[in-house]
């Protein structure tokens, strides 16, 4: 035969299987496409996609490896298969090929990695003969890599293999970041619910309105800085004449803080109508919050009760900021007598005092939220300010005076969001 009939026919030859790879190529990636397009769950996409990477470069095993940048292992999700007539153990992703593909983002075919310099000190699998990785990339951002291990009787991986692996990941990557925001967005609406429903059921707990007691304006209000705050307050009608109130700051925000709250206030309202005095229900919640909760789990309180006949508050301060206790001369008091936040020891001493309620006396009593609110020069609202602000609006009405506070506060702030839940509870004495 001719030397020209001969190149002809090479060139035949070559140009048909340059066709069947193509067709081959498009076969995989039009069954890839249908298999893959029907669900939305990463688990089983990444799943098809590894199945269809084994059939298509004829490999014993296979894995994805997702990114999460956010984790200081990096790797967030290993899915792994294998040929279903191997029975080799599962193979482990390397830490090794991740700083590898990070830096190069590129294909990776090694067919002996034991004896390959640019991983000289690292420790293989015995079993792993060859390997071909290639990245999985969205917008140039690597969020994965896709590998195949020892391919089908020994042979090594061919640059056809790896060419077409990479039309798979460069097809895949896509999806599979769809897939995963889209199960990223649900777990995100199922928190919100969660944070709906925890912030409905926070919210019936508080009073729905202020308690009536004879010769007194009362009024109580919690702002949260989230969904869910950790801010608490009650009133309990001890008798016609006495009114027990307290302010709770619960530790850290959100469900946790919302939990320990409900905890707190079911432990308070079940003691405070056992017990006469203020510092044996603070001691009985300490006891019971200690045994009941996490070690860092723990609440500041400020545990009050009003009797209307003697005009006297009796209070016990657990660890809480103290409250203001403004008299009609215009003078001011700070209540401090009490203890240790309540949850943080097994048992604490507290001490309890009693101070006149003169017509005219105002009671404010706040959360850190308040005072220290921060502004854009990172300057605390302050309790000083605070108590400035009280005595400057002597004849508002408890319920007045708690907007005002907190319109206050607000401008103070500025454009800076709150950090920590706002609340507020005040007591005024009525003028004869």
């Amino acid at each position: 035969m001719p030397e020209s009939q001969q190149q002809r026919l090479a060139a035949l030859k070559a140009e048909n299987l340059r066709l069947q790879r193509a067709v081959k190529e498009l076969s995989v990636l039009n069954e890839l496409t249908g298999a893959i397009s029907a669900s939305l769950d990463p688990q089983k996409i990444m799943q098809t996609i590894i199945q269809r990477s084994i059939q298509a470069v004829r490999a014993r095993q296979g894995d994805i490896t997702l990114l999460n940048h956010q984790s200081p292992a990096m790797t967030q999700t290993l899915v792994r298969t294998m040929d279903s007539s191997v029975t080799d153990d599962p193979f482990h992703f390397n830490q090794s090929l991740l700083g590898w593909m990070l830096k190069n983002r590129q294909p990776l075919n090694v067919a002996h990695p034991q004896q390959d310099p640019r991983f000289r000190h690292v420790i293989w699998d015995a079993n792993i003969q060859s390997m071909l990785c290639t990245p999985l990339l969205v917008k140039s951002d690597l969020i994965g890599i896709l590998t195949v291990y020892n391919k089908i009787d020994d042979e090594a991986f061919t640059r056809d293999d790896q060419r077409l692996l990479s039309i798979i990941a460069g097809q895949s990557a896509q999806v599979i970041e769809t897939a995963r925001l889209y199960e990223e967005e649900k777990k995100l609406l199922r928190i919100h619910e969660e944070l709906r429903l925890a912030n409905e059921i926070q919210t019936r707990l508080l009073p729905k309105a202020s308690p009536v007691l004879n010769g007194y304006d009362i009024a109580a209000k919690s702002v949260p800085a989230h969904n869910v705050g950790g801010d608490y307050f009650d009133f309990i009608a001890k008798s016609a004449n006495q009114l027990v109130f307290c302010l709770g700051d619960i530790t850290g925000k959100g469900i946790p803080a919302a939990l320990l709250m409900a905890n707190l206030q079911a432990t308070i309202r079940g003691i405070t109508l056992s017990n006469t005095s203020c510092c044996e229900c603070i001691d009985k919640a300490n006891s019971i919050l200690f045994h009941n909760t996490e070690s860092d789990k723990f609440a500041t309180l400020f545990f009050g009760m009003i009797d209307a006949e003697t005009q006297r508050l009796h209070f016990c301060n657990a660890g809480h900021n103290a409250p203001i206790l403004l008299r009609n001369t215009g003078q001011s008091e700070r209540l401090k007598t009490g203890g240790l936040m309540i949850g943080v020891f097994e048992e604490s001493e507290y001490e309890e005092e009693a101070v006149s309620m003169h017509p005219g006396d105002m009671l404010v009593v706040f959360s850190d939220g308040i005072s220290e609110v921060l502004n854009t020069a990172e300057e605390e609202y302050s309790e000083q300010r605070l108590l400035e602000f009280v005595r400057t609006h002597p004849a508002q009405t408890a319920a007045e005076l708690i907007e005002s506070i907190l319109a206050d506060a607000r401008s103070f702030a500025g454009p800076i969001p709150p950090s920590d839940d706002m609340t507020l509870l005040v007591i005024r004495r009525l003028m004869n």
